[in-house]
């Protein structure tokens, strides 16, 4: 099938936007110009917009099998390519745990058959999360595991962590890491500092995450792994990234939207749609994360799509699950806050959301040239709007509800066919 799109404009790498047609012929991109050939071609009317690559998002929870009634991967997908999302990869901490190449086979399955976008399953680096065995690396990545990750909780023993990483190198797979240790944790809900003695809630210490992250710097460096920390948070956690990519360590590191966005002092009550994990902290934390972001230090944005029921999330701090949904708000939250004011071009937001974190991991997607597959989502970057909950997900717990916002995604293309459209 050939497919041409007419009237879209492209941004450059100097972050011009200008007047382009793409020819698609059998999901790849097959010219890209002022005037592309439209013999034996259907057309499609871009109406103005600007294509961009589709958003690849490394960290999303998509809760099947188990947890059907926040999330399943066929909602999970539509919300990914609502949000303009063409690759998601999703976490193993579902029920049972993806921990066997059988349980990763029946959710491979499950994508391959419900799933509107490209998705990608993560196996766990211990048996049931548990930070005592480690599970069949080499079985889960011949049964197709993208990389290995306990996200959810962190890897309490030095000695598993390191065990692991020798084995995640021997076979050729990155080691994606949940940092969190336990022993910090003292029953905290929020970030420790002064708005949670204001709500009268237990403190979350930024040490329960750097602590890990250095430990873990040192044990990369030693095995060579492929070492990857998922939602960094904490200003401390910043700098041992970036003292372990100055020791050669083979490290990368992903920042949430919400953590670049939102800071403690945000938390005005006890409102759940606020508790996420990691919490959101400080502004001098948001600081250094968004310098992190600009310098190099962290690599790409990832969401950490975490679903919940609308009752889980009514029981306030102490009681309700950690977690926000974010595949239908990255982008129009990004651009607003960040692109249109000047923090950072087009270019650089298309980076973070598509080029590394498809080049961190090796995969086939983020880029939008000749040759390349054709994931790519259409945006009126001009459309005001004020963001409702989420329609694809079967969830809305956020606190971006009612956040105006620019940036509307019109179409969602995944291998040249059309997934989306608003």
């Amino acid at each position: 099938m050939i497919t041409v799109i007419q009237n879209i404009k492209i941004n450059t790498k100097d972050n011009e936007l200008i007047p382009q047609e793409i020819r698609i012929n059998n999901g790849r991109i097959e010219a890209i110009g002022d005037q592309v050939s439209t013999q034996d071609a259907t057309l499609i009317d871009g109406q103005g917009c600007v294509a961009l690559p589709g958003f690849v998002d490394v960290h999303v929870h998509f809760r099947e099998p188990g947890f059907e009634a926040k999330e399943t991967i066929k909602t999970g997908a539509l919300s990914a390519a609502m949000g303009g999302f063409t690759t998601v990869c999703a976490m193993p901490n579902t029920n049972p745990v993806i921990d066997s190449k059988e349980t990763l086979e029946r959710v491979n399955a499950i994508a391959r058959r419900d799933a509107c976008v490209n998705v990608l399953s993560y196996a766990a680096i211990t048996k049931g999360l548990r930070s005592q065995e480690l599970t069949d690396f080499e079985a889960l990545k011949e049964a197709g595991c993208f990389a290995l990750t306990n996200d959810g909780v962190g890897v309490q023993e030095a000695g598993v962590m390191y065990r692991a990483m020798l084995e995640a190198k021997r076979v050729g797979l990155p080691l994606v890491a949940h940092t969190e240790d336990d022993s910090l944790l003292f029953g905290g809900v929020m970030h420790e500092g002064i708005q949670n003695k204001k709500l009268g809630l237990p403190g979350m210490l930024g040490l329960t995450e750097s602590t890990q992250i250095a430990r873990d710097i040192l044990l990369a460096k030693k095995t060579g792994v492929h070492y990857h920390v998922c939602h960094v948070s904490d200003e401390d956690s910043v700098e041992m990234i970036r003292l372990g990519k100055k020791m050669g360590v083979h490290v990368s590191a992903e920042v949430t939207p919400h953590h670049l966005l939102l800071v403690d002092e945000d938390i005005k009550e006890d409102d759940a749609n606020y508790k996420m994990n990691p919490p959101l902290r400080s502004k001098r934390d948001q600081n250094a994360l968004i310098k992190g972001l600009l310098d190099g230090t962290l690599d790409f944005i990832a969401t950490d799509h975490a679903p919940h029921t609308h009752e889980e999330k009514s029981g306030g701090f102490m009681t309700s699950p950690f977690g926000i949904v974010g595949l239908e708000t990255a982008f129009p939250l990004m651009y607003s806050y960040f692109v249109k004011p000047g923090v950072m071009t087009l270019h650089q937001l298309i980076e973070f959301m598509s080029t590394k974190p498809a080049q961190t991991f090796g995969l086939d997607c983020g880029v939008l040239e000749v040759g390349a597959v054709c994931d790519m989502v259409l945006v009126d970057l001009n459309q005001k709007s004020a963001l409702e909950a989420p329609k694809g997900s079967k969830s809305s717990n956020t606190p971006f509800i009612g956040t105006t916002v620019y940036g509307t995604i019109k179409k969602t293309f995944v291998k040249g066919s059309c997934v989306y459209e608003s």
